[in-house]
C-alpha cells in the first residue's frame, strides 16, 4: 500500500473483514421501513414517495438505515426506492450464503426496474453500493438514467497498488473471507473488531455508534462473500464504456490529505467520460452520517 488513503482505507477494510454474526435482535427500525417490504432472492426493497425513481444501494455489512437521513426529503419529489442486502440489518440471508452475491444483486436491481416500470432511473451506492451501481450500469445501460457513486472504486485492489490485478489480490480477498468464518462463534472478538471497524470508517462519535450497531447485525457469511466478490471484481476496464453520467463523492480529511484522494479517484475514474468529482472534507468513508448537510446539498444537485 502506497499512500495515506489507501493505508487508511484498506486498514479500514481489514478491520471490516471481522464484523459481527447477527445477533438475536434486528437493528433499529429504519425510516423506510414503514412501507411495505419487497422481497427478493439477494435484496429486499422498500419504496417511498411520489415523482421520478431514485433507488439507493448501502455498502458492506450496511442496511438501508444509513439512508434514512436523506430519505424523508428525497419522498416529497423522488419515488425512493431503498435497497438492502439479504443477510444485512439483520435479515435472512437468502441466497447469499452462496458465490455470485453481487451479480445476484445486479440481477435483482434489473428485475425491480422492470416490475415497476422505472425506466432510467437515477442510481446512488455507496462502498460496495457503488460497485454494484457500476456493474449495473456496466450490465443494462438502458435501464439507468445517471449514477452517484459515494466512496467507492471501480476496483478496490487498485488501493494496494496502482498495478495490482485481481489474481494479486485474491489471496488475501480469500483470506478475510475464511477469517469471517472462522471468528462468526467467538461474540467478544466480533464485538470489539466491529468498534475498530466503526472507529476506521466514520468520523463522528454518533456515526461510530451506528456503524457498530450495524456490524453487530451483519451475517459474516454474507459478509466475507461479498466482500471476496468486491476485491475480486475490476471494472477498470469497463469504464471507457459506462456512458451515463456519473458523479463521484469522495472524503477527506486531515489524516487524508484532499491532494492525496483526488488523484486516487481521478486516476482511477479517467477513463469514464462523464464524471463530476465532488470532494466532501471533514469525513470519513461514511460522508452520509459524518457530514449530513453537505452530502444532502450533494445529492439533491445531482437529481437536479
Amino acid at each position: 500500500m502506497i499512500s495515506h488513503l489507501p493505508l487508511r482505507i484498506a486498514a479500514s477494510m481489514m478491520t471490516l473483514a471481522v464484523v459481527l454474526h447477527p445477533t438475536q435482535g434486528h437493528c433499529a427500525p429504519s425510516a423506510a421501513t414503514e412501507a411495505p417490504v419487497m422481497q427478493m432472492p439477494h435484496i429486499s426493497v422498500v419504496a417511498t414517495g411520489r415523482g421520478s425513481p431514485v433507488i439507493l444501494i448501502p455498502g458492506l455489512s450496511s442496511p438501508r438505515a444509513v439512508w434514512d437521513g436523506v430519505v424523508p426529503g428525497l419522498a416529497r419529489s423522488h419515488r425512493v426506492y431503498v435497497v438492502q442486502v439479504n443477510g444485512f440489518g439483520g435479515d435472512a440471508p437468502g441466497d447469499n450464503l452462496k458465490p455470485g452475491v453481487l451479480d445476484g444483486v445486479v440481477s435483482d436491481l434489473e428485475t425491480l426496474i422492470v416490475k415497476e416500470k422505472l425506466g432510467q432511473p437515477a442510481i446512488v451506492g455507496h462502498s460496495m453500493g457503488g460497485l454494484v451501481s457500476l456493474m449495473f450500469a456496466k450490465a443494462h445501460p438502458d435501464h439507468v438514467g445517471r449514477l452517484m457513486i459515494v466512496d467507492s472504486l471501480p476496483f478496490y485492489g487498485a488501493l494496494f497498488a496502482p498495478t495490482a490485478t485481481i489474481d494479486a489480490v485474491r489471496p488475501q480477498a480469500a483470506a478475510m473471507r475464511d477469517m469471517l468464518a472462522a471468528t462468526a462463534s467467538d461474540p467478544a472478538k466480533r464485538a470489539a473488531n466491529a468498534e475498530r471497524t466503526a472507529n476506521g470508517l466514520a468520523a463522528t462519535p454518533d456515526a461510530r455508534a451506528k456503524v457498530k450497531a450495524w456490524g453487530v447485525a451483519a451475517d459474516p457469511r454474507v459478509t466475507g462473500q461479498a466482500m471476496y466478490e468486491d476485491l475480486t471484481t475490476d471494472l477498470r476496464p469497463d469504464m471507457a464504456k459506462i456512458t451515463v453520467p456519473i458523479t463521484l463523492i469522495y472524503p477527506w480529511s486531515d489524516g487524508l490529505p484532499k491532494a492525496v484522494a483526488e488523484g486516487l479517484y481521478k486516476r482511477e475514474y479517467g477513463s469514464a467520460p462523464h464524471v463530476t468529482f465532488i470532494d466532501i472534507g471533514n469525513s470519513a468513508h461514511f460522508v452520509m452520517l459524518d457530514q449530513p448537510t453537505a452530502f444532502a446539498k450533494a445529492l439533491d444537485n445531482f437529481l437536479r
